[in-house]
């Protein structure tokens, strides 16, 4: 991590942190008049919430460090597509508290459209800080280790819009494939890829 660098993942953590800390905010307390423990249970739409959010937050981070650890330099078009990326990061937890808000009771399909359309355009969002810091010259020069990492995130807008065609047919299923994606990028990368972090 170069000074250049070292101030945008420094402010990409903080964003990364206080989106993940401000979901804590969306828990109500529990309705009044209704018993402690079933006013609890009733709000289950919140903890599904929290806990998705907090995860793919925390897996789009480690992507993110993962791509930072080969970028050697920045400029404006890097800052740019950074931020773009950190807009997509702070949006998740809306479409997700909305689906989660669905499932207990809602316009499920709808829900679930605006969801996996989100992870969509976050998928392209992550191209672009890659194919910003590629085309720009930023990253390592051997380009080996980030191989790896270009060929996760290549596949990203076409997995996550097949996941977005599939909520016409069934929303479940949409749902499961989005929960498996995002367990796919929480794997780290090829070997290759941690070999060359070392050299």
């Amino acid at each position: 991590m170069t000074n250049e660098t070292g101030r945008i993942e420094a402010f990409s953590d903080g964003v990364f942190s206080i989106a993940a800390t401000l979901l804590v905010l969306e828990l109500k307390r529990p309705a009044a008049g209704m018993p402690f423990w079933l006013g609890i249970l009733h709000q289950w739409p919140g903890y599904v919430s929290f806990l998705m959010s907090f995860l793919y937050i925390g897996i789009m981070w480690i992507n993110h460090h993962r791509l930072f650890t080969h970028i050697h330099g920045t400029d404006d078009v890097l800052m740019v597509a950074n931020l773009l990326v950190l807009l997509g990061v702070v949006w998740i937890p809306y479409p997700t508290l909305l689906m989660a808000e669905a499932l207990a009771g809602g316009s499920i399909h709808e829900a679930a459209i605006f969801y996996n359309g989100s992870y969509v355009v976050l998928a392209l969002l992550f191209n672009l800080l890659l194919l910003a810091s590629v085309r720009r010259g930023l990253v390592d020069r051997s380009y080996v280790g980030v191989q790896d990492i270009a060929k996760r995130f290549a596949l990203g807008p076409m997995a996550y819009g097949v996941t977005f065609a599939i909520t016409w047919w069934s929303v479940p299923v949409s749902l499961a494939l989005n929960a498996g994606l995002a367990l796919f990028y929480l794997l780290s990368p090829d070997k290759r890829a941690r070999v060359s972090r070392r050299s």
